[in-house]
């Protein structure tokens, strides 16, 4: 029997951690793999936020895949994905085709910016760091606050999942205009679809809910909950809930939907874009096909007022991949593969400090009592796991998740 092909699509956390996982248990007699990317650089997009702060250079927090996969075997093709058939097992892409025995989609996510009229930043005066062109664009505009002060509006869309930002964003722009000495020429509002603070899309975390509350208040940065944000004009961003809220700068999260290749798939994704999966991360249906990180359709944790949807973070995509790469390995020598609820591992810069929240499972109820910790030693803690992360990924290696990010 000659070496089963698979193809992993995509680059970030979940492409990246597949390949490197299913090199460790199958050596390249046993199986070609090949990782499909758009973009040639892997990417830290936790550290999107300091980029935007002027904290970090795009560069310093980026490296070329090639190099790292050639490595490990590992064939890398910078091609974008057009479309994958499941029934001839074949990725096409604007450069040929790619036959698969296994397929593994990690392609992320598209943000659905149409979704609030007037979120940008290229079309629209709104902005969200939610892809390399995005964030270095919000860094200019926040020099531009900087020169010529004004009101800020930081919030997420309805049907957000990724909330996270929105605190560091608010923290860390706090931070920044005090230590400028500009702050009190800045109100600032949070805005969000969550039910209330720390909800996350997961139904709140322990006493994060007191620590958001404590921390905004007692850094004057106003908040709403609840908030369904329509619109953002030049001076305002408008919601369903209450009048016009100032703002020169307005950062907004947009909710999220699955690549245009992989929505336009037939019989692969569901309406939004997203592909549904079992325990193992296998397609519901079609063959040899798993899905990890953004690109996997999850259910809200509940109902809520305004829309908020599951999250989906680096690390738990890191769990996903994993997972897959072994039940994939596991098929490979002909037994099943071993499954495991997600935790969720996680620090928020809150500028001047940080704060860590473990959860273990993500979904409620949980067996443990979540860990919620604030202090100025998870903000170093999150500055060296990014270094580590990123001087290991460069060698084809990875952070043990049980470290959480």
């Amino acid at each position: 029997m000659g070496a089963v092909r698979i193809v992993v699509v995509g680059g970030s956390f979940g492409g990246l951690a597949t390949a490197y996982e299913l090199r460790r248990h199958l050596s390249p007699e046993r199986a070609e793999i090949t990782l499909v990317a758009k973009d040639d650089q892997f990417r830290f997009v936790p550290s999107f936020p300091w980029v935007a702060m002027g904290q970090r250079r795009l560069e310093q927090i980026s490296f070329p895949l090639a190099g790292p996969l050639a490595n490990k075997h590992v064939a890398f093709a910078q091609e974008t994905v057009t479309g994958i058939d499941t029934a001839t097992r074949v990725v096409s892409t604007n450069a040929g085709e790619h036959p698969y025995d296994f397929l593994v989609v990690a392609t992320g996510h598209r943000s659905a910016n149409e979704a609030v009229e007037g979120l940008g930043p290229f079309d629209g005066p709104g902005h969200s760091p939610m892809s390399a062109g995005e964030t270095e664009e919000l860094a200019q505009a926040i020099g531009r606050l900087l020169a010529d002060p004004g009101p800020v509006v930081i919030g997420a869309a309805p049907g957000a999942s990724c909330i996270g930002p929105v605190y560091e964003l608010a923290f860390e722009l706090d931070h920044l205009l005090r230590h400028r000495k500009l702050r009190h020429q800045v109100p600032m509002t949070v805005l969000t679809p969550e039910p209330f603070l720390g909800h996350m899309g997961m139904g709140g975390a322990g006493k994060i809910r007191q620590l958001l509350e404590g921390a905004l208040e007692e850094r004057d940065i106003a908040y709403r909950t609840s908030v369904a944000i329509t619109k953002i004009t030049e001076d305002a961003v408008e919601s369903t809930d209450a009048a016009p809220t100032p703002s020169v700068l307005s950062i907004v999260i947009p909710p999220l939907a699955g690549v245009e290749a992989v929505a336009a798939s037939p019989g692969l994704a569901n309406p939004k874009g997203f592909i549904p999966v079992d325990d193992h991360y296998r397609h519901h249906q079609a063959d040899g096909v798993y899905a990890v990180g953004v690109a996997v359709a999850l259910p809200p944790a509940g109902d809520t007022p305004v829309p908020v949807n599951f999250p989906k973070t680096g690390h738990m995509t890191e769990q996903m991949a994993k997972i897959a790469a072994r039940d994939l390995t596991a098929r490979v020598e002909g037994r099943e593969g071993a499954t495991a609820e997600l935790s969720a591992r996680c620090i928020l810069d809150m500028g001047d400090r940080g704060a860590y929240m473990a959860v273990d499972p993500v979904r409620p109820p949980r067996d443990r009592i979540p860990t919620v910790s604030e202090g100025r030693q998870w903000l170093y803690a999150k500055q060296a796991f990014e270094r580590a992360y990123l001087f290991s990924a460069r060698r084809g290696k990875l952070v043990p998740t049980a470290l959480g990010w």
